[in-house]
């Protein structure tokens, strides 16, 4: 069963950072494209970052460059976003994804999702 689990999120003050988490597990990471989504609330799932494993070809969202970069552990079987520099505009309900075919923004090719972790950047 192709399984994808969120970790890392929480409360942190502007300027900070956080590590999130996607634990893959009844698939391997290395045929994969993952996704990286956030929503906030009253907001449209919106993608951040993504990345094909097998030659690591990544995309970022245009608000995100520069300080969010993502990155997997084929070890671990799991894939992980470094936020840093964080901002309020930030905080929304993290999800992972997998399923897409090429690495996209789009959340539409992307049909195995996470349950979430909540980022919320405030101080």
């Amino acid at each position: 069963q192709v399984q994808l689990v969120e970790s890392g999120g929480g409360l942190v003050q502007p300027g900070g950072s956080l590590r999130l988490s996607c634990a893959a597990s009844g698939f391997t990471l290395n045929s994969a494209v993952i996704g990286w989504f956030r929503q906030a609330p009253g907001k449209e799932r919106e993608g951040v970052s993504c990345i094909r494993v097998r030659d690591g070809s990544t995309n970022y969202a245009n608000s995100v460059k520069g300080r969010f970069t993502i990155s997997n552990d084929n070890a671990k079987n799991t894939v992980y976003l470094q936020m840093n520099n964080l901002q309020p505009d930030d905080t929304a309900v993290y999800y992972c994804a997998t399923g897409a075919r090429f690495p996209t923004l789009s959340p539409r090719p992307y049909d195995t999702w996470g349950q979430g972790t909540q980022v919320t950047v405030s101080s």
